[in-house]
């Protein structure tokens, strides 16, 4: 079984959502990450995280609110931001890791 360590340790980019089902402003992220995923297909993975169950890594990655979105390749924390954004926000802000 892959594990989450075994993911972000790719040579792909992996965005991280870190979430709480509990979470209004993380719910309506759910749409936009729908879009972003699929305007950018394979070039991005997306991966979901609740705090709540994996309490562990929330602090290994000082996960203070929610949403968090990280971006990770190979292993490495590229980019992170809190809180809701709109899809062109959020791809603006991808951009560069695509290139």
């Amino acid at each position: 079984m892959e594990t989450f360590y075994d993911v972000i340790a790719g040579d792909q980019l992996v965005l991280v959502d870190f979430f709480a089902t509990w979470c209004q402003p993380c719910k309506m992220m759910h749409p936009v990450l729908k879009q972003v995923k699929d305007v950018l297909g394979d070039r991005i993975r997306i991966i979901k995280i609740d705090v709540d169950t994996h309490q562990s890594l929330s602090r290994q990655y000082q996960i203070q609110s929610v949403p968090t979105l990280m971006l990770f390749r190979k292993g490495e924390a590229l980019w992170r931001t809190s809180g809701a954004m709109p899809k062109a926000e959020l791809l603006s802000s991808l951009d560069p890791f695509l290139k």
